[in-house]
């Protein structure tokens, strides 16, 4: 009896046991996620580049039922579920892989490059090289060594890339700006043209009323000013009438 109860006992510990442990590996798991370059969801989904979609389903599967918030208690759990899933849609999205692995291409050979270049330096090495290694390029490509190099060379690239994006966004967005400026500046000065021209019309009455008054007034006497008599004549040549002299 006292065996038994030693046994369920002991059960209950290893369950208990393998319960901290799995609880252990979620929050690593969410503090790797957390961790990865933003650039990469290659990195995010804990997987090589070579990786096919099939691979990309069912470690997305995997790891996301380790860091579900459901699951995991990690206060984090949310944000890395969330980062697991943008990594997996970006993935099986042919435009946003086919540029991340265009990136890989390039780390490559620039990888390549460097390799030759080195071995190219020193015949000796490049020999030593080929008998201690004595396995292919494709082969050494595929070493934890050359795939560590890739993995920060694709990270340096995805960042040249991502600060000339930015750039140039934030090129158009100024550029923008000052078009938006000048279209509201041109704007601004058409709206005071058509104001002057409802002014000058709206005015118009009124200044020619003042003109019709002016001719007017300039046609009469001003007030006080003397002017002299009109003379009567007989002449009807005359353009004025003249008062006839009298004579002795």
């Amino acid at each position: 009896m006292g065996e038994n109860n030693a046994s369920v006992d002991e059960d209950l510990l290893l369950k208990e046991f393998f319960a901290e442990v799995s609880e252990v590996e979620r929050d690593n798991e969410v503090i790797r996620i957390l961790s990865c370059f933003k650039l990469n969801p290659f990195e995010f989904m804990n997987l090589s580049f070579d990786s096919s979609l099939e691979d990309v389903k069912k470690q997305y599967r995997k790891l996301s039922l380790m860091v579900h918030p459901d699951k995991c208690k990690h206060p984090q759990a949310k944000e890395a579920f969330g980062a697991l899933a943008k990594a997996q849609q970006q993935l099986f999205d042919q435009q946003e892989r086919d540029y991340i692995l265009s990136q890989v291409t390039a780390a490559k050979e620039e990888l390549r490059a460097k390799r030759k270049k080195q071995l190219k330096k020193d015949p000796a090495s490049k020999l030593k090289s080929l008998v201690d290694e004595g396995k292919s390029e494709q082969q050494y490509e595929q070493s934890e060594e050359f795939q560590k190099e890739l993995k920060l060379k694709v990270r340096e690239l995805l960042t040249e890339q991502e600060w000339r994006r930015r750039k140039m966004a934030m090129r158009i967005s100024e550029e923008e700006g000052r078009l938006k400026k000048d279209e509201e500046e041109q704007k601004e000065m058409w709206k005071r043209k058509r104001e002057h021209e409802e002014q000058w019309e709206g005015t118009r009455e009124q200044r020619v009323s003042s003109w019709r008054d002016f001719m007017k007034s300039g046609k009469k006497s001003k007030k006080g000013e003397l002017r002299p008599p009109k003379l009567k004549t007989e002449d009807p040549n005359k353009s004025y009438v003249q008062r006839p002299v009298k004579r002795g």
